[in-house]
């Protein structure tokens, strides 16, 4: 059939064809040598990798014979697009224009900002979007309305953003399961005193009677700066048996040589270490929000919650404590 099909093409035409050996065609161009094997079978992108395309915001446009891959528009491009759509947006640009905004400005690439902040149009879309990689993503593993706000309002804005993210945090399912209930506590507070520098004072505490992960790991140790409050989290494995032994040792032997009291304290008592144990809730929150939501193992999701609870707001500190201990908020794909 085939050929049949060229000699209909070729048979109105008055034409010699001659065979040219392939050795002898020592200029052949890329067309004559086209290979023409699919190479979308032959070559299968591992899941990992797709995976790490889809958080760069890669899009696949799969062809006849080969997959190629274009990118696709940044969240800002998006917001830009959808601002020149916005009534709103349109009459603070006309005001913009006659110097009656004075907290809005219009940057060279058009977009719309309210003081340092990029103003997010009203589409559902975007802003649910800009919530959910706040919210529902590893390198932010569920914070509360009041961290999740704190950390927005330093890039974004739009009215009524601080009551949109109560309202995405009280809705969600993971949040509701996991979260602790937090009574005010009976009596007067003492807290201690406030370190000078940093990592002058730290608190130690151990998470305990974990699943055993495939590297043996059972347990956590804590380590919290009181000053920063910066967290170190670390795996680690726990020998029940000589649970009584360690008790001596500590009680009896340690603190006696050291002529130190111990005291042990609860989260709702914070008289000697109620802030590591409060560390201990929201790290015990964390790592069961990723078990329900990424189905990892919990070692392997530790180093994700450590960073998000460092790079999180601090209400005591009115700032995150990367913030407090470097200086300034590591970086991520939102922020």
């Amino acid at each position: 059939m085939r050929q049949r099909r060229w000699l209909e093409l070729i048979k109105d035409y008055d034409l010699e064809i001659h065979y040219y050996p392939g050795k002898a065609n020592v200029v052949a161009d890329a067309l004559s040598r086209k290979s023409y094997v699919n190479m979308a079978v032959a070559f299968q992108m591992p899941l990992e990798l797709c995976a790490e395309f889809e958080s760069l915001s890669m899009g696949f446009v799969h062809h006849t014979t080969v997959a190629t891959f274009e990118a696709e528009p940044t969240l800002e491009q998006e917001i830009r697009k959808h601002q020149k759509m916005d009534e709103k947006i349109q009459e603070i640009r006309k005001q913009i224009k006659v110097g009656k905004a004075p907290h809005f400005r219009e940057d060279e690439q058009g977009t719309v900002w309210y003081k340092n902040r990029i103003y997010v149009p009203d589409v559902d879309s975007i802003r649910k979007l800009i919530l959910r990689e706040a919210h529902d993503t590893a390198y932010s593993i569920h914070p509360g309305s009041t961290k999740m706000y704190y950390d927005l309002k330093e890039r974004f804005w739009w009215y009524g953003m601080k009551r949109a993210v109560a309202e995405y945090v009280a809705v969600c399912d993971t949040c509701r399961r996991v979260k602790a209930e937090h009574q005010r506590p009976a009596g007067l507070l003492q807290p201690l005193k406030i370190p000078e520098w940093k990592w002058e004072e730290i608190s130690m505490d151990f998470i305990v009677g974990l699943p055993r992960t495939q590297k043996g790991y059972n347990s956590i140790w804590e380590v919290v700066d009181r000053l920063t409050k910066v967290a170190h989290f670390i795996p680690m494995n726990i020998t029940y048996s000589g649970a009584r032994l360690a008790e001596l040792y500590i009680s009896r032997i340690l603190h006696d040589s050291l002529d130190s009291k111990l005291r042990f304290s609860t989260a709702y008592h914070p008289q000697t270490d109620g802030h590591t144990e409060r560390t201990n809730q929201i790290l015990e929150d964390m790592l069961r929000a990723c078990a329900i939501q990424y189905g990892t193992s919990w070692d392997k999701s530790l180093p994700y919650a450590e960073f998000s609870y460092n790079n999180s707001y601090q209400a005591s500190l009115k700032k995150s404590t990367f913030e407090a201990l470097f200086g300034r908020r590591c970086r991520t794909p939102l922020f």
